[in-house]
């Protein structure tokens, strides 16, 4: 199903980097060392945006698509889990 506030994903299996851009911004952005498990259950979620929220935004490390990094990541990943 479409989303209302994702407009385009691209997964990279070999580097495990999503590319998400959003609709209301049009921003884009690059989020690593995404599992292909967690890429393909986003892909078939029927609440894209939702799906992102709980278990994309503020899992992995991401950077804009001009490279700019941000160190948000949670609770988990800074302890290796």
């Amino acid at each position: 199903m479409p989303s209302t506030s994702i407009r385009k994903t691209e997964y990279d299996p070999g580097s495990k980097t999503l590319s998400v851009w959003f609709v209301a911004s049009g921003k884009g952005y690059v989020f690593e060392d995404v599992p292909p498990e967690t890429y393909a259950a986003f892909r078939a979620a029927f609440a894209k945006g939702r799906y992102f929220d709980d278990h994309i935004r503020n899992h992995f490390r991401y950077r804009d698509r001009y490279g700019i990094r941000s160190a948000r990541v949670s609770s988990l990943q800074r302890r290796g889990l």
